[in-house]
């Protein structure tokens, strides 16, 4: 399939939308009220500082909602201004938040059922509206609906957008696709879905497995088994890893992603000499400014002395994710919540440990006595009005 041709074709279609629909005053109302707080803006502009009691609490000066979240949410929300009767889907979470998602729902926007990993799109009509979330879909979803005679709503991030231009100059070169990301995730399986040849790594242990083997140190057994469920039918490692490009999922640890591309620059380097590197080795930054931002602004905020963090944000969100990395990195007590609720009265916290698959952690005695410094921060998907929630349970812990 020329999945560029497809695309440039769908977008030159009637009934496919990535602009928004003029009505950005009509649910300009709503959204603020949904999602916006003014504790969090006064917060902001007393340098990101809140001192209540024995409470001090620090933001980061970079988090919450970034402009592709604010501009899918507010084209979702525009969309059902303009389709006030037809039936609307949305092919996955538009946001990785569950408030953000709970509120669409209420709309009566309808959500793709998923059965074992696999979208059911049988309920879907000819004439129904079918949203894209943020992270994107995949250019067989895509079809799909093209075909069955839907109006598609794209509130594909640009960045992602930019990410599937990467990978189709890597197929236009003939270059492997190393994609930095995770698997299962949406938008790496809308990623992989526009490149050609590709293997999807999820860290730099894994990069490194495959530059040992570009370099002549690997099982050919061992590896086609480690990346059976992570690279496109039919590939072959000894065939098909002698031109690389990078291009990552874009919430992927920033530090990471760029060490992996550095990584690959230096086998290529070193098995084809600088002569021939570029014909071996395609670099695109595809690195998300917003994604970027957000992890700056955590390493800044972890440097100064905190008692405990608490990082907010959906449990299946990969940016937020990386976020509680950086605090567990340098050995701050950390939580990720999804919801303020995970904050009790009798300060327990609900949280999701790091890496782990198991079901959330209840921990006790949350809230040291004495005074307590807290360093907040929250994901791209995370609303403004989830954070203040927070805080408000944590001036409430402090006075108790």
């Amino acid at each position: 399939m020329d999945t560029h041709a497809f695309k440039r074709s769908l977008h030159h279609s009637d009934r496919y939308n990535r602009r928004g629909f003029g009505r950005a005053d009509e649910v300009a109302g709503s959204l603020e009220q949904a999602y916006q707080s003014s504790l969090i803006g006064s917060i902001r502009d007393n340098d990101y500082r809140l001192s209540h009691g024995r409470l001090k609490v620090r933001l980061a000066e970079a988090f919450g909602f970034c402009w592709g979240v604010e501009r899918a949410v507010a084209m979702a929300y525009e969309t059902r201004k303009h389709y006030p009767h037809e039936r609307i889907w949305i092919t996955n979470e538009i946001i990785h938040n569950p408030s953000v998602n709970d509120h669409l729902r209420e709309m009566n926007v309808e959500f793709i059922a998923v059965d074992q990993g696999v979208k059911d799109f049988s309920g879907v009509d000819c004439g129904d509206v079918v949203i894209l979330p943020a992270f994107g879909a995949t250019v067989q979803e895509m079809q799909l609906l093209n075909e069955r005679g839907c109006h598609i709503v794209d509130t594909t991030c640009p960045w992602v957008s930019k990410v599937w231009n990467t990978v189709e100059k890597h197929k236009k070169h003939t270059c492997t696709s190393i994609i930095h990301g995770k698997v299962k995730h949406e938008e790496t399986l809308a990623t992989s879905s526009f490149a050609g040849t590709y293997l999807v790594v999820l860290d730099l242990k894994e990069a490194q497995m495959v530059a040992d083997y570009i370099l002549g140190n690997g099982d050919r057994e061992a590896f086609i088994a480690k990346f059976a469920n992570a690279c496109s039918q039919g590939f072959d490692p000894d065939r098909d890893l002698e031109r690389l490009g990078v291009a990552n999922q874009t919430t992927m640890l920033k530090s990471e992603t760029e060490e992996i591309g550095r990584l690959f620059e230096r086998t290529m380097l070193r098995k084809y000499g600088p002569a021939d590197l570029n014909d071996h080795f395609l670099a695109f930054n595809t690195i998300c400014d917003a994604t970027q931002e957000r992890q700056d602004a955590m390493f800044s905020l972890v440097d100064e002395p905190l008692d405990l963090m608490v990082v907010i944000g959906g449990y299946n969100s990969s940016n937020t994710t990386h976020l509680q990395e950086i605090a567990i990195s340098r050995g701050i007590r950390s939580f990720h919540i999804d919801t303020p609720e995970r904050i009790g009265a009798d300060n327990s916290i609900e949280h999701k440990p790091l890496d782990q698959e198991e079901e959330l952690r209840r921990e006790d005695n949350f809230l040291p006595s004495g005074p307590v410094t807290v360093g907040i921060t929250s994901g791209a998907s995370t609303p403004d009005r989830v954070v203040e929630h927070v805080i408000q349970r944590l001036i409430a812990l402090s006075e108790s």
